[in-house]
């Protein structure tokens, strides 16, 4: 039975909108000051056009295309949401980080970025970042085999039939593009070779000259315990909220899941997890109690705010920094 997010009814995928674009640096900056200041203002209504007024092209300092792609990003990346009328408005996590006395307006935080690249590949539309971390079950694959795997995946869904190879190709490609370090050479620097802040993840490589790619599975030790425990907590709100207990196999192994969107194999997330009870201030308990292997939440996980978790990173680094 196919499961996850991709196989919900209400589902609505999408494959474009980054205009051929991966997200660059200062985007979901540029973004969020621009919302947050209407919001500040008490001018949230006028934020539905703030994208299409003839001055976005000034205030972003892009090409329309791009104010196009920057609002796709912070779409995706959960920096904007819209409310109940169509409004646009800043998320939580949003402020939490991008403000200008926030914990990481800058992005410099990796913990940030992988945030972010959480939000696209657990909670987005977009079909291909979530096809490619959560179902697709090889570790290299390449440009054609990935649109195949995609043509497939739409055709067995009715309303989706109608997605052309074209649209799948850029798509795909812009996938690439963000999860890839573009090589710049210093005499012939053009701005595409600026590559994506998703590049310093290092989750996806190269290999064979750029033909095919590789998904680094691992411990991936720039993921910081915070950023750990938010996914979790944000995982288990989402797929069973009504549960006090998550098994070592659906965090390391379900569409949508921690292993999965993370790129942990199941001993990284292990690891994660026999530490849990200190990591999580007692909230999560380790438990191998008659060979189940499992999480205990020691509240409801609906009480719990995974920003409150990710936070723990950023006083991690300011501990370190003050050391310094």
């Amino acid at each position: 039975m196919r499961r996850g997010l991709l196989y919900e009814e209400d589902f609505k995928p999408q494959f474009s909108g980054h205009e051929t674009f991966p997200l660059r640096y200062g985007w979901l900056k540029k973004v969020f000051d621009a919302v947050y200041s209407y919001e500040q203002k008490g001018r949230i209504t006028e934020t539905k056009d703030l994208f299409l007024h003839d001055d976005s092209i000034a205030r972003f300092g892009v090409g329309k295309n791009m104010v196009t792609s920057m609002r796709h990003w912070a779409s995706a990346t959960g920096v904007i949401t819209e409310d109940g009328v169509k409004n646009i408005v800043t998320s939580d996590l949003a402020k939490l980080l991008l403000s200008d006395d926030g914990l990481d307006p800058w992005l410099e935080n990796t913990s940030s970025l992988w945030a972010f690249h959480w939000n696209i590949a657990s909670k987005s539309p977009k079909v291909t970042y979530i096809w490619l971390f959560s179902h697709f079950n090889n570790l290299q694959f390449d440009r054609f085999t990935l649109v195949s795997l995609l043509l497939d995946l739409c055709s067995e869904r009715e309303n989706w039939r109608n997605v052309a190879e074209a649209t799948l190709k850029r798509d795909v490609e812009c996938l690439v593009r963000a999860y890839i370090n573009k090589p710049s050479k210093s005499e012939n620097f053009t701005e595409e070779q600026i590559e994506s802040p998703f590049a310093e993840l290092g989750i996806i490589q190269p290999m064979n000259k750029n033909d095919t790619f590789q998904i680094r599975r691992g411990h991936h030790p720039s993921l910081g315990d915070g950023m750990f425990l938010y996914a979790l907590a944000d995982y288990w709100k989402t797929n069973a909220s009504k549960t006090r207990t998550l098994s070592l196999e659906s965090i390391a192994y379900e569409p949508c899941s921690l292993g999965r969107v993370l790129c942990l194999d199941e001993d990284a997330v292990a690891e994660r997890l026999y530490n849990i009870d200190k990591t999580s201030s007692g909230l999560f308990t380790w438990s191998e109690t008659a060979g189940l292997r499992q999480v205990i939440a020691n509240k409801p996980v609906n009480q719990l705010n995974p920003l409150n978790f990710l936070k723990s990173d950023y006083k991690i680094a300011e501990r370190r920094n003050a050391a310094q």
